[in-house]
């Protein structure tokens, strides 16, 4: 069922679909070659999936660590909600909002955490001003071209000394075929996206590499798979026993990080920054 209701931040009409606010239908049309029908099967493969497991645990270790009286949290990017799910249960009292750019990730985010505000949006333009105390992206500011716009628009969406945090994939060496078929646009080099917070107006609280232990066998991973398979969910398609493992060795690398050891390396990238006074 398709509505109008009124744009939070400027009075504007906006058109609404099944209940969520429509800020950037046009860029949905748009695409940007994500194919949003794998939003079903993604749904059944991360809830048990050791990589998730691990990204979510460190998200929410940061976020008690550094903003635990956060009121207001937004992430763009929601998918279909596993980490704000993950957030809900961490933070029970915080206003959780949701963002993405596809209405069918939505409908999955809406059955996992249904008491959250939900919306599609473009993240290049963030219908907010000084609005969020906290704001997370997680895997997500790599698949778009401007990632300082989007970097700017977080800035301007949050309260002065508001939060972000973000994860991306790390390291240029380690670009596969999986990373095409994933619609990355780049992986980041070493304290790359450090400086692009600093040069937005952030400081930065907190900086670690994770799925450290993991990467020989993610190199060996991506070597083996530079030229083949069309399956942008492949490398979440772990069997019972292996993704056991994996588990086991991520824990014992959250045990290392929870000592306050920092990782130089690692096959993604955790950043905390604030957004300076």
């Amino acid at each position: 069922m398709q509505s109008t209701s009124v744009c939070v931040a400027c009075g504007a009409r906006i058109e609404t679909k099944d209940g969520f606010d429509l800020y950037a239908p046009g860029s949905a049309q748009q695409g940007q070659g994500y194919n949003p029908q794998i939003y079903a099967e993604l749904a059944r493969l991360e809830d048990r999936n050791f990589w998730f497991q691990a990204r979510n645990r460190l998200i929410v270790r940061a976020t008690r660590n550094h903003f635990p009286d956060a009121k207001s949290f937004l992430e763009i990017g929601c998918g279909t909600g596993q980490v704000l799910r993950a957030m809900g249960a961490a933070f029970p009292n915080a206003r959780l909002h949701g963002s993405e750019l596809f209405v069918e990730g939505l409908e999955f985010a809406r059955q996992r955490l249904p008491q959250a505000h939900l919306m599609q949006m473009d993240a290049t333009r963030i219908p907010y001003v000084d609005e969020f105390e906290l704001i997370g992206a997680f895997d997500v500011v790599e698949h778009i071209e401007d990632d300082v716009g989007v970097l700017k628009e977080i800035h301007r969406a949050l309260k002065i000394d508001g939060g972000a945090i973000l994860t991306v994939p790390q390291h240029p060496f380690l670009w596969s075929h999986q990373d095409e078929m994933a619609c990355h646009v780049r992986r980041y080099r070493r304290h790359e996206l450090e400086s692009k917070l600093r040069g937005c107006g952030f400081r930065i609280l907190y900086t670690t590499s994770f799925i450290s232990l993991l990467l020989p066998l993610l190199a060996l991973s991506r070597w083996t798979m530079r030229k083949t398979g069309d399956d942008p969910l492949r490398e979440m398609r772990v069997g019972a026993a292996a993704n056991t493992g994996l588990a086991a060795v991520l824990r014992a690398e959250y045990a290392l990080l929870s000592t306050g050891m920092k990782l130089p390396v690692g096959g993604s990238r955790l950043v905390v920054a604030i957004k300076d006074s």
